[in-house]
């Protein structure tokens, strides 16, 4: 019986591995703000850097894929940012120096589809690179935007790889988009 039970668990680790469910959590903490916990499959690498008033996350692949993910998290002293239309007016002013040399042309934010919070991003495409072979470092597609995740925090998103359909992209969007927001002791979740 003990064999049947080692096997059957040995077999599902190894179907959630190779089918990409199974996940690592990576835990930010906040200090006084609370904790984010993002999920991602294995083949992703976290690195941080806290400097106080803000917050560095990468999020790089450990293998072949072209993409990357850069969060800065902020903690303003003032919610200037406190209705979706004005963190949405915000996300297209920032991405109009982008938009300029993009396919696109334009901004047009995008709603993230988040916990908690609110958030919207901005899709560009190179030019440069269309119908050019993926090369390593050299992204085809970038993403930016922002999350209003409470009145006092704030994260910048950028994710960059080779299309808005590829696996990569649609990895790091989900991360992004399914990360847990956990107040810290006496804070409740309003935004």
């Amino acid at each position: 019986m003990k064999k049947i039970f080692a096997l059957l668990f040995f077999s599902f680790c190894s179907f959630l591995t190779t089918t990409g469910l199974w996940a690592q959590a990576e835990k930010i903490d906040l200090g006084s703000h609370g904790k984010i916990t993002f999920y991602l499959d294995d083949s992703w690498k976290f690195e941080t850097a806290d400097y106080g008033d803000r917050q560095l996350i990468t999020i790089a692949p450990k293998g072949e894929a072209n993409a990357s993910c850069a969060l800065t998290i902020t903690f303003p002293e003032q919610d200037r940012l406190d209705t979706k239309k004005r963190l949405s007016l915000r996300v297209e002013v920032n991405g109009q120096p982008i938009a300029e040399h993009s396919v696109e042309g334009k901004t047009i934010a995008k709603e993230f589809s988040l916990q908690t919070g609110y958030g919207f991003y901005c899709n560009f495409t190179d030019p440069d690179l269309i119908g050019k072979p993926p090369e390593k470092g050299n992204f085809k597609t970038i993403s930016v935007g922002m999350i209003h995740l409470t009145p006092d925090v704030l994260i910048e998103v950028t994710i960059s790889a080779d299309g808005f359909n590829s696996e990569p992209y649609q990895q790091l969007l989900g991360m992004i988009e399914g990360m847990e927001f956990t107040p810290a002791s006496g804070r409740s979740r309003n935004i």
